[in-house]
């Protein structure tokens, strides 16, 4: 009798551990039905047969509910915090009319993808992730000026290096809401150096970060970084955490 107690609790668990949204269930009937199985293999009498049936499908469940439990955990990481999916729309596209058909040309390489550092897009493209949408309206190269009239005691830039200031807005896409601090926005020099705004502590008039969007918001803000002088760098743009990186030409 006990044996075949195990077995049907064993059977149950094991279809409770395979719904993501009773997955409690299964873990609770699962090792029930292991210690009955345990306990039935050691009494007199038949039944042998079920306990170890109920045995080996108990240990069989909390396997399958240990997979399923990390792939219900991944699904909502993912759709938590996977900004994954990266559209870039360059501003001339919107306002182009179509163009008229044209002889083919003769094929030539593949040009890198829009937004990577090979072939990076224009100021004033729309960048959109998951979550947010960032357009960099403008770009300083010569921000010396905007740092120190923004801040009394911000400090002037080392020797051989200045400040750039970059304009941008964000548009919070997702449910709820968010902080635009999820939105990132960094230099990267033309030898392969990341310059990012916190580098150096730099306080201005309409900084962006701290602001808290609801979904169809916008904030529109600058930053500034320490460049090198002369320097010819790219603006890297992330939409969200964990989104690809889209690179910006000033």
């Amino acid at each position: 009798m006990l044996a075949l107690v195990a077995l049907i609790t064993s059977i149950v668990g094991f279809i409770f551990a395979c719904i993501p949204g009773a997955l409690v269930v299964g873990w609770i009937l699962l090792p029930i039905s292991f210690v009955l199985a345990i306990v039935s293999l050691f009494l007199k009498g038949s039944g042998k047969g079920l306990g170890i049936a109920g045995l080996i499908i108990s240990v069989v469940g909390t396997i399958v509910a240990v997979i399923v439990f990390f792939a219900v955990v991944a699904t909502s990481f993912s759709n938590a915090f996977g900004d994954s999916t990266v559209v870039v729309e360059d501003p001339a596209e919107s306002s182009q009319a179509p163009a008229a058909e044209e002889e083919p040309v003769p094929s030539e390489a593949p040009a890198a993808e829009a937004g990577t550092r090979e072939n990076p897009v224009a100021v004033g493209s729309t960048i959109s992730g998951d979550k947010w949408t960032i357009v960099i309206n403008s770009f300083n190269p010569d921000g010396t000026a905007v740092v120190a009239e923004a801040n009394q005691f911000n400090e002037a830039a080392p020797a051989g290096s200045h400040y750039a200031v970059v304009n941008y807005t964000v548009t919070y896409t997702g449910a709820d809401s968010s902080y635009a601090a999820e939105v990132g926005v960094d230099y990267v020099t033309a030898s392969g150096n990341v310059v990012n705004t916190y580098d150096n502590f730099v306080i201005l008039t309409d900084a962006v970060g701290l602001d808290e969007l609801f979904t169809g918001a916008s904030a529109t803000g600058s930053a500034a970084f320490v460049i090198p002088d002369g320097d010819a760098g790219l603006l890297r743009v992330t939409p969200g955490i964990l989104a690809d990186d889209i690179f910006v030409r000033p």
